[in-house]
């Protein structure tokens, strides 16, 4: 589609853009090209400028450099923990043992959630899955619903508390103000579910195709056990030639070409971030491994006015997971007879993924 029909449209997904360079055209065009695509309330991604701004300098503050790395430590312990009592076994499904697991308990940490909450919250991120792939309505809606009562009672936790609440990033959001009034509870709600969905698709999906493609590839494992400084940029490669996010949207304000096709106002545009990031015009031989790629051309965060604010969490908590596996096990084997099986759309990389650590 990238060679043949860069532009195209379907029922599905509106008009797709599959190059590079018309993406990131539509990333620097925000005035074009506007986030303001649900028809729900979505802080800050579903929002434009100037309303943007104000929320996104409000959330970034949650993903300074000192926050993170004051988390990882017991993102480490986290890890490690879990990490430990897989090893005990012959082998093991790695989405559902580790990855998927790990996201829901990370997510539930960073946030203040009590454990009991990371049961509910797997099991809605599965619902959330599923009633977006089918764009079932109704099922979206009751979704949407569930989450909103989770959100409410932790607030009113924290509220009845007062001046006793816990100090996290959900009694935070209590105390936050944007324009000098105080965030309504709908747009905490939104604001936790927004991260809740790409946390947890998005680093599960992360972690199952960094440990796929070094299961595939033992000499990079070993190069990796020996020297861990390569580890962030192998990351960046890794995940660049295979995607754990397939796509965003956005809706066109006024008539534009691009990609040689008329677009209407109005028309949603979805940007596949998997097929820019494999487009040979920026990079060369592009399903290779190579370290030696400009890392401003990788699209695995975004870019623009929109660039994912939660980068650096993330980056710290694929880097520190892969530092624990990698340090705890001399070999990362495929089953040959327990071929992985890939993830549906919206998501990305594996649903199944049988491995063998040693």
């Amino acid at each position: 589609m990238r060679e043949r029909c860069p532009v195209a449209y379907s029922d599905f997904l509106g008009w797709s853009v599959f190059r590079h360079q018309d993406i990131v055209r539509v990333l620097m065009d925000p005035d074009t090209f506007s986030n303001a695509a649900s028809r729900h309330l979505s802080v800050p991604d579903g929002m434009d400028p100037p309303e943007h701004t104000e929320y996104r300098r409000m959330i970034v503050q949650y993903f300074r450099p000192e926050r993170v790395d004051a988390f990882e430590p017991q993102c480490r312990e986290i890890a490690a923990k879990r990490l430990q009592s897989l090893l005990e076994r012959d082998e093991l499904e790695f989405i559902g043992d580790f990855a998927h697991w790990f996201a829901v308990r990370i997510q539930s940490a960073s946030l203040g959630w009590p454990l009991e909450m990371c049961e509910p919250l797997r099991l809605w991120t599965q619902k959330n899955h599923q009633a977006t792939f089918a764009q079932d309505r109704t099922a979206m809606a009751e979704v949407a619903k569930e989450f909103e009562g989770y959100v409410h009672e932790l607030l009113q936790i924290r509220r009845a508390a007062g001046a006793q609440a816990s100090d996290d990033i959900t009694g935070s959001l209590l105390r936050q103000q944007v324009q000098g009034q105080p965030l309504r509870d709908e747009e905490i709600v939104s604001i936790v579910r927004n991260w809740t969905v790409g946390e947890v698709g998005t680093i599960s999906a992360a972690l199952g195709i960094l440990v796929h493609y070094l299961s595939q590839h033992p000499e990079l494992q070993q190069q990796l056990r020996t020297q861990p400084s390569l580890l962030p940029a192998a990351t960046e490669e890794i995940l660049r030639i295979y995607g754990p996010l397939v796509a965003n949207r956005r809706i066109t304000t006024r008539p534009v070409e691009i990609g040689g096709r008329k677009i209407a106002a109005g028309e949603r545009i979805s940007l596949i971030w998997i097929s820019a990031n494999r487009d040979g015009r920026v990079f060369e031989d592009p399903e290779a491994y190579r370290l030696d790629r400009d890392p401003t051309a990788n699209l695995l965060y975004g870019a623009g006015i929109h660039v994912c604010p939660g980068a650096p969490l993330a980056r710290m908590e694929m880097r520190v997971v892969m530092e624990e596996i990698l340090g705890r096990t001399t070999r990362i084997d495929p089953i040959p007879d327990r071929p992985p099986t890939g993830a549906v759309y919206p998501g990305s990389g594996f649903a199944t993924l049988p491995i063998r650590l040693r």
